[in-house]
């Protein structure tokens, strides 16, 4: 047997399943793709996570479009964070191309040009579906998280929640939240003392100052009602297609924090909302973070656990989660070791640190007999990858040079005009889009002081009053005469008097 048959083999052995699944490509050998060989990815192991890297240039954006259009087409719906802002063109058919179809020809899979079903969403003022969640949803173990809060300020945090529990006061937006952090230092400190313990000024202080950086970053506008429902994410059209959920995050690169706020919000919730799914054949949702660095840039130690301990959890719920970034190195080692699949586009070695980088990498993968693996990492060319996958069993499938498919979708953004057209027929953008203020914390607070103040003041006004009342009448009393001195003063008997003493003298 030639080294193609027995690689042919090698693959087809490899990446056979009996449930449905998904065609990455096909295996590619001494640089050349192996017409048939294709590299399958098994449904049933889609929830265990994965990782999209490579550098600049590689195709990761492709892949990730590739695997979304794939699983839509087999009625799974996709979340997609679009911080570059070029998967829109999801929703129109590729116009094809001579180096497509002799891409295909090379695999051995026709091509297919089609458009999916999209729902745009925005975290921010973009035009979209609006996405907010209320600071009651947010909690106070997230909130004390993102803001990266010491025990005792945790605490405080906590007291907080339960004093609005207690006194059925909304905590819709940060204002609310702020609000009531003031009113438990000022205004209500003896009320918060007498029932919860004394709150420090500083630590209330420290507290409001990481949620005045955190509303810098935008978080006012993530913080509020309409709350998004979760469950518009796993949509399925008339088709049977699942839809393709593309959050534009353009103007937030530079906002890691809230990034990893609106991240940590979504995971928590998803977790929270899904039924356990058990060892299912198919995932019910799956999330792809592109530029996945940014999650974890500046993040503390506490998010960082947070984190990484819903990676862990939120699989058994039918979640896959798919960070997509330049290097392996970007994603905490604790989060890499829940990843099954990974797609590898090449890396450039320019400096001695990239290289120890691509040999770290190399030693992630599988050891194969058909590659050396740093070389190949090296030398891939454009929609070129080495991946690595589990069978239906849980088992590494064998490590596989893939020459990948191309989008049966645009691979360019969407015009103006259509994007306008697309926003404009969703269903969700008039379910969400509605500003809502109703009465919170903040104004059921305001109210509360102000009829305190109101009360004072009248309280202060009978005082002046009472005041008053007594000071005329000491006035009154002064003036009062004794009646024997009265009598002694008056005009009448000082004339009489005088009258008298006029006799005597003459």
């Amino acid at each position: 047997m030639g080294t193609e048959e027995k690689f042919f083999e090698h693959i087809e052995k490899g990446y056979t399943t009996k449930g449905d699944y998904i065609t990455m490509g096909a295996g590619m050998l001494n640089g050349e793709a192996i017409k048939n060989a294709f590299v399958k990815i098994p449904l049933k192991t889609l929830n265990r996570h994965g990782l999209i890297a490579g550098a600049t240039g590689t195709g990761k954006t492709k892949t990730l479009q590739v695997i979304s259009e794939n699983l839509s087409d087999k009625g799974i719906p996709v979340l997609l964070m679009d911080l570059k802002g070029d998967l829109s063109g999801i929703a129109q058919p590729s116009p094809g191309h001579p180096k497509i179809d002799e891409r295909h020809e090379q695999i051995g899979l026709p091509f297919e040009p089609n458009a999916f079903p999209v729902e745009i969403l925005s975290l921010s003022e973009q035009d979209g579906v609006r996405l907010r969640a209320t600071v009651s949803e947010f909690g106070p173990v997230l909130l004390s998280r993102i803001l990266d809060l010491t025990v005792t300020q945790e605490g405080i945090v906590a007291v907080v929640f339960k004093y609005c529990d207690d006194n059925k006061l909304p905590l819709l937006d940060l204002k609310d939240f702020k609000k009531v952090l003031q009113y438990a230092t000022g205004e209500g400190k003896k009320e918060f003392q007498s029932a919860y313990g004394r709150i420090s000024t500083s630590s209330t202080g420290t507290i409001l100052r990481k949620i005045i950086e955190l509303e810098q970053q935008g978080a006012d506008l993530f913080f509020g009602e309409k709350s998004f429902d979760v469950e518009d994410l796993v949509r399925i059209d008339e088709n049977g297609r699942g839809y393709i959920n593309i959050i534009r995050l353009t103007d937030i690169q530079d906002r890691p924090k809230l990034f990893s706020t609106f991240m940590l919000s979504l995971l928590a919730e998803i977790y929270a909302t899904f039924p356990e799914q058990g060892d299912s054949d198919r995932p019910e949702l799956i999330l792809f973070i592109d530029e996945a660095h940014l999650i974890f840039k500046e993040a503390s130690k506490a998010l960082l656990d947070q984190i990484e301990s819903i990676v862990k959890l939120i699989r058994s719920k039918g979640i896959g989660l798919y960070f997509v970034t330049q290097n392996p190195t970007d994603v905490p080692d604790d989060v890499l070791g829940q990843l099954g699949l990974k797609v590898q586009h090449a890396l450039r070695a320019f400096t001695a640190k990239d290289r120890k980088a691509i040999k770290l990498t190399a030693e992630n993968y599988p050891i194969s007999e058909f590659y050396d693996t740093k070389e190949v990492l090296t030398s891939m060319g454009i929609g070129e990858a080495l991946i690595s996958a589990l069978d239906e069993k849980g088992r590494p499938t064998p490590l596989a040079a893939t020459l990948l498919r191309a989008p049966m979708s645009r691979m360019d953004v969407l015009t103006d005009a259509e994007l306008k057209e697309a926003i404009g027929n969703s269903k969700l953008v008039k379910k969400y889009n509605e500003e809502i203020d109703r009465e919170s914390a903040y104004e059921i607070l305001n109210e509360k002081i102000e009829k305190a103040q109101k009360e004072a003041e009248k309280e202060e006004a009978r005082e002046r009053k009472a005041s008053s009342s007594r000071k005329s009448s000491s006035r009154r009393s002064s003036t009062r005469m004794n009646p024997v001195v009265k009598v002694l003063t008056s005009a009448t008997f000082i004339r009489g008097v005088l009258g008298v003493l006029k006799k005597v003298i003459r």
